[in-house]
């Protein structure tokens, strides 16, 4: 008797998750459910910093940067909303500033291309950077289909990378 009411429940539950999934995979996931939420990113340190170790071809900045806080929100739809406050350069003459007049933002994924895994990277338009490093990148992106894996980086309008989500 407990083992059919088990198999019972079992195949109930099993109903609902595949009742869930439909509507998820036939609207491609673009639902606007949370993605990634970050509140905290990495500044370009150490051997990051340059073209020797880019991550997901995204090369780091030509000096270290620090970062008092960031966060990231990018949702299903391709929704992107990013802040950043005091991204300034960590070393140099100009330690302490941001030179750089305007950042954007590159959503990279992981994605699937004729069954093979690659990467794709994709950029936001360029927002306005105060001179004390502070920006808010709001906007959308066309996300690939699959999007696993997502990684957010803040870049110069060259599309080095200053920031980036995770610790």
């Amino acid at each position: 008797m407990k083992r059919s009411f088990l198999v019972v429940l079992g195949a109930f539950a099993l109903l609902a998750v595949v009742a869930l999934a439909v509507p998820a995979l036939s609207s491609g996931g673009a639902d606007g459910r949370k993605v990634l939420s970050a509140a905290v990113l990495a500044p370009v340190t150490g051997p990051y910093v340059g073209t020797t170790n880019p991550i997901r071809s995204v090369n780091g900045g030509g000096l270290p940067w620090r970062l008092d806080s960031g966060n990231v929100d990018l949702r299903s739809d391709g929704r992107l909303h990013v802040d950043v406050e005091g991204l300034v350069l960590a070393a140099g003459p100009s330690e302490g500033t941001n030179p750089i007049p305007s950042f954007k933002a590159i959503v990279s994924c992981q994605t699937i291309q004729s069954g093979a895994a690659v990467v794709s990277n994709v950029e936001t338009g360029l927002v306005p950077a105060s001179t004390a490093g502070d920006a808010e990148i709001d906007t959308s992106v066309s996300l690939p289909s699959p999007c696993f894996a997502p990684i957010v980086f803040v870049t110069s309008p060259t599309g080095a990378w200053f920031a980036v989500s995770g610790r």
